[in-house]
């Protein structure tokens, strides 16, 4: 094997240490955060934060769960047996598991010194399963997590050691599941050279600093209204996922578990962007962005009226103008990334319907992740000079 292509592999495979760290880290700093505040008679933080991390570990292990269950027949040869996986996913280490066994199966095409072609497509198929779920848990339990204890120091006007320590690691969590993210989609590029480095630094900026002043209105109207932001996310969500339902998702294997994405990617929306179909991708993201614009312009104005201090007498002035940079610069960087390094790609046309009907893999075959593939799709836009004819050996899942 080439130098090149063994110190990739290598990369890819210290990558993957790092992100499993990364949430094994994330995971116990929340978890030490929720034992010191019941050590110290705070119960309902306590249970926030609990409360928190189950929904979202319960809906990434069902994602987990539903995605083996729909994988090509003969897939996962290596796997333990059905009913041992259950029991994992129903531990809630199924996530876990999968990162296990990405790593393991990097570490073995490293090993070799000439790895087949279905040991390193099957190596990009279950990277690419775990980056989905990364960014899922992302904004299901670490992007909540963070406003969490961010409203929390606001309303008790001090910050404890333990407490930076959640900040960091979220904030950990939150850059490496972006920038994953975007690293599994240019692994779906049919033309993976048109992406470079700067593309994703770009992208990985302006996601978060549009996230960080989101976080920070939410964070604002949490400290002042606790009794009221649920009702605030709860009214938001029901909009955002008939907005989901309206666009005809199709990315789960049936109608029922489509509902589970739709209300995951409604929780996203709630935060940031992610585009769900094809097509008129400007629009909708101009109408989010200013849905979303709006919202916080509201939720911060209702806290101006309401209070000019922080509990620890922290000036305002030091907190909006600071969010209001991060937004006016992640949306020029943005606009730079749409405008300049957003490529255009040249889609093979697809013969199912989403993600839906895998066949059996058939002797020869190469795995593809279609569920990646699915997203990329919706994320970078159709050549306009495109007229590709299908692949030849193209097939449910497969290649």
């Amino acid at each position: 094997m080439p130098w090149s292509s063994r110190a990739a592999l290598l990369r890819d495979l210290v990558l993957g240490v790092l992100g499993t760290a990364a949430f094994l880290l994330d995971l116990g700093a929340d978890l030490w955060a929720a034992g010191q505040y019941a050590l110290s008679g705070r119960y309902l933080w306590a249970a926030l934060v609990l409360a928190l991390l189950v929904l979202a570990s319960v809906a990434l292990q069902l994602f987990s769960w539903i995605w083996l269950r729909a994988d090509p027949a003969g897939l996962h040869e290596s796997q333990p047996p059905r009913r041992c996986l259950a029991l994992l996913h129903f531990l809630q280490l199924g996530y876990l598991y999968r990162c296990l066994q990405g790593l393991r199966q990097g570490l073995s095409v490293w090993q070799q010194e000439v790895p087949s072609e279905f040991d390193l497509a099957y190596a990009d198929f279950l990277s690419l399963d775990i980056s989905m779920l990364r960014l899922f848990e992302t904004f299901l339990e670490t992007t909540p997590q963070l406003t969490l204890v961010l409203a929390i120091m606001l309303q008790s006007g001090r910050a404890e050691y333990y407490q930076w320590v959640s900040i960091c690691t979220s904030f950990l969590g939150i850059s490496w599941a972006l920038l994953d993210y975007h690293r599994a989609l240019r692994t779906c590029l049919p033309s993976k050279p048109l992406l470079s480095l700067g593309s994703s630094v770009i992208y990985f900026l302006w996601n978060l600093l549009l996230l960080w002043p989101r976080v920070l209105a939410v964070a604002l109207f949490s400290a002042l209204f606790p009794h009221y932001v649920a009702l605030h996310f709860l009214g938001l969500w029901l909009v955002l996922l008939l907005w989901i339902w309206l666009q005809g998702t199709d990315f789960m294997p049936d109608p029922v578990s489509e509902w589970l994405y739709r209300a995951t990617v409604a929780t996203i929306l709630y935060f940031s962007w992610f585009n769900v179909s094809e097509g008129h991708t400007r629009g909708r993201a101009t109408i989010h962005l200013a849905f979303l614009l709006s919202d916080s312009v509201l939720l911060a104005i209702t806290w101006v009226t309401h209070s000019t201090w922080l509990p620890g007498e922290i000036p305002l002035q030091m907190w909006l103008p600071v969010g209001g940079v991060c937004l006016l610069l992640g949306l020029a960087l943005r606009l730079i990334y749409y405008r300049w390094l957003h490529p255009s790609c040249r889609w093979e046309p697809d013969r199912v319907d989403g993600a839906r009907s895998l066949f059996p893999l058939a002797q020869g075959q190469l795995p593809q992740n279609r569920r990646m593939t699915h997203l990329a799709r919706n994320f970078f836009p159709k050549a306009k000079d495109q007229a590709a004819l299908p692949r030849k050996g193209e097939v449910n899942g497969v290649l």
